[in-house]
């Protein structure tokens, strides 16, 4: 096969993804976008506390980054909450600032008088939630978002509704909810909530398109990550029509996170060939900022943003990496390091290594062996790295190889 829009000098992902079979089920619209919620859904993450500094400095990050939308956070949480919108909002740092809100009136005014953009107005959704959990007739969620969401209209804000729980609520009762709000009350945007993440992949399109069918308003997806299928439930979404993706950097966010914004936005890149015109070579700057002041550990093999994802330990794939050079990186990896500020990929030396990887780290050292000495050396290697249950730095073999190379 010839190369295309799936083979660029960046990346190398699935020429199946362009199939005109597989092409024509999408229906991506023409300009998606992020919303962040990093500093209001992410923050709930138990343990994780962001000082109104740090918030201002992810935010801050995110605008460099190219994050079309950044919900602050909620002003009702804290005085320091509110501090942070204010002084985030202040900046004027390029991207639109939204706040979220419970339906509340108080909680309209307080978001407004911080000067954000928009409002994220939320209500339970689902009849059995409002139950158990609110334990409310089911008018008075009614009646609290139909006044909210036209207070929030009137106070010139971009107000999306987001009722929560949306993907267990019974179909009909969540779309006449969502039809009254929409004509009695006001909402410029729908979100649809999988609160609980327990959306399957297969029902999110019908979902999406049931919802258009009879709301005739934008739709943003807030996917959750319990099952782990945020992300694609996210890019499904998308795929179906809505226009905007809310997501965290690095899936930070309630119990299992949110959908991350690094999967969602390089997978359209280099999948679908949708470019949200994100500044994907600081994804990684961005990751290791916020988890940092998150006090969040990230596994090193992490797709897109762990410290150690190009790390070459194996002893075949290291002669493909030697074998393939700069020229053909992309035989072994699907995206090039640089196009989202990755350490550059590079061999260690651990359990697994080969005599290639050997090879390699004598070269780079400029000493000389035979082949029965590299063989020695790697069972010396395999040995230290079982006994250390760690790779071996370049200045642990090359103390560990003089000695042993003076001795022969």
């Amino acid at each position: 096969m010839s190369s295309g829009a799936w083979h660029t000098d960046k990346w190398f992902t699935s020429p199946y993804n362009w199939v005109d079979e597989v092409r024509a089920q999408l229906g991506f619209a023409k300009k998606v976008q992020f919303h962040d919620v990093s500093l209001r859904d992410g923050e709930q993450q138990a343990g994780i506390m962001f000082t109104k500094d740090e918030k201002v400095a992810i935010a801050e990050k995110l605008a460099e980054v190219g994050v079309q939308r950044i919900e602050a956070g909620m002003p009702a949480v804290s005085k320091q909450d509110e501090a942070a919108i204010r002084e985030i909002v202040r900046r004027k740092l390029g991207p639109k600032i939204f706040a979220f809100s419970r339906c509340m009136v108080e909680d309209i005014d307080r978001a407004a008088d911080c000067g954000v953009d928009g409002v994220v107005v939320e209500i339970p959704s689902s009849q059995h939630m409002v139950k158990h959990a609110y334990r409310w007739p089911m008018e008075k969620a009614i009646e609290l978002s139909i006044t909210a969401t036209r207070h929030a209209h009137e106070l010139g804000l971009y107000t999306v509704f987001f009722p929560i729980d949306a993907s267990r609520a019974e179909l009909d009762w969540v779309l006449n909810l969502f039809e009254r709000v929409a004509t009695e009350g006001h909402m410029d945007a729908l979100a649809v909530v999988d609160t609980l993440g327990g959306c399957s992949p297969h029902a999110i399109p019908y979902l999406i398109k049931t919802i258009k069918s009879r709301i005739n308003k934008p739709l943003e997806t807030h996917f959750h990550d319990d099952f782990g299928l945020g992300v694609a439930n996210t890019i499904l979404g998308l795929a179906a029509g809505a226009e905007v993706a809310h997501t965290t950097v690095t899936g930070i966010g309630e119990r299992a996170g949110n959908a991350a914004y690094e999967d969602v936005a390089l997978a359209l890149l280099t999948m679908y060939g949708v470019d949200t015109g994100l500044n994907y070579e600081k994804m990684v700057e961005l990751s290791h900022l916020v988890t940092r002041l998150a006090g969040v550990a990230v596994p090193p093999n992490r797709s897109i943003v762990g410290e150690r994802l190009l790390n070459v330990e194996s002893g075949i794939i290291t002669t493909w990496f030697l074998n393939c050079g700069e020229e053909h990186q992309l035989e072994l990896f699907p995206f090039r390091w640089d196009l989202v500020g990755q350490n550059r990929p590079r061999v260690v030396l651990g359990k697994n290594s080969g005599a290639d990887s050997i090879k390699h780290y004598l070269a780079m050292l400029g000493l000389q062996a035979t082949g029965e000495q590299v063989g020695a050396l790697l069972v010396m290697v395999k040995d230290w790295a079982m006994k250390n249950k760690r790779i071996m730095t370049q200045d642990e073999f090359a103390a560990l190889a003089r000695e042993f190379l003076a001795k022969v």
